[in-house]
């Protein structure tokens, strides 16, 4: 049987507090059994910080050169992202679409598919205070997540009326019964460029291409978590054939689905498991937006 690798994650719930900008804070450890660097491919995701107390990935978009980082940031992707580390520890830090309008610079569209050393990025500038002090001394992983609880309180604002909106694009996302981009404006219940700007400013996409990210999204997830399903049993319903799911896998993951289901997959195959335990959904695609009530005065908080 072949060696499983050897990978350490645990999940940590954003504080009630911070619950509408964050999807998770996860601590890893990987200390690969042959002493070789492990190689795998993220899904399509939000936004997301990864810290490194030790060496940091090599990370690369198709047809890109790859980035090393021990400050490793990215934007919000319809692309996968490949990586290549060895042996080393780090925390993630995952951004809802509210989490980028609160606290990132700038439109989350001009961080699109974005990868790279978060000590250059413009855009994650306010984040690299809490790289420059989150590890002190010896390891710490009680220490260290209160150090990110703390950073973020000390920055967060009051939301606006635009929180609002984006918690509603947001819940509509991950609605499997919204299946197209009429619905979602219609559930939403804002005219349809106030939708599309707050789409950029804060999701990264168009409306068009959150819904066709999350409808392959929902399949992926489902193979991960059982691909004794394989493909037929996986695709969401709103596709309408086989072929449309396999343009599309092309499209995100720049491969097959037959390719990537023969790929092995030593770290994402042990985080969609133990995402799906601990925080309820295999993928931070899939998780839904915190409640948010319309505040009685507008704030100048973050809006577009």
């Amino acid at each position: 049987m072949p060696q499983v690798e050897p990978i350490s994650v645990r999940f940590h719930a954003p504080p009630e507090d911070l619950r509408h900008f964050f999807t998770t804070f996860y601590h890893t450890r990987i200390d690969p059994l042959d002493g070789e660097e492990l190689v795998d491919s993220l899904h399509p995701e939000w936004a997301g910080l990864r810290m490194f107390d030790g060496p940091g990935p090599q990370s690369w978009l198709i047809g890109m050169e790859p980035v090393r980082s021990q400050f490793s940031i990215t934007g919000p992707t319809s692309q996968s992202v490949s990586f290549r580390l060895g042996k080393t520890r780090f925390w993630g830090i995952g951004l809802l679409p509210l989490g980028w309008a609160q606290f990132a610079d700038g439109a989350a569209s001009d961080s699109a598919n974005l990868i790279g050393d978060g000590t250059t990025e413009p855009a994650f500038a306010p984040f690299r205070p809490l790289w420059n002090k989150l590890y002190q001394g010896e390891p710490d992983e009680t220490a260290e997540l209160a150090r990110i609880i703390a950073f973020f309180r000390a920055r967060s604002r009051p939301l606006n009326r635009d929180a609002q909106r984006i918690g509603q694009i947001h819940a509509a996302l991950v609605d499997p019964e919204v299946s197209t981009v009429v619905e979602l404006v219609d559930r939403v219940g804002a005219g349809q460029r106030t939708v599309e700007r707050l789409c950029l400013r804060a999701f990264g996409f168009s409306p068009k291409l959150l819904m066709r990210r999350q409808r392959f999204m929902r399949s992926i997830a489902q193979f991960m978590l059982d691909p004794s399903l394989k493909w037929i049993g996986a695709i969401d319903s709103h596709y309408h054939d086989q072929a449309q799911f396999v343009r599309d896998f092309h499209f995100f993951m720049g491969m097959s689905p037959r390719e990537y289901a023969n790929m092995p997959h030593p770290v994402l195959q042990t985080f969609v498991h133990e995402r799906a335990r601990a925080a309820g959904a295999a993928v931070q695609t899939m998780d839904p937006p915190a409640g948010v009530t319309p505040p009685e005065d507008e704030s100048p908080g973050y809006a577009a």
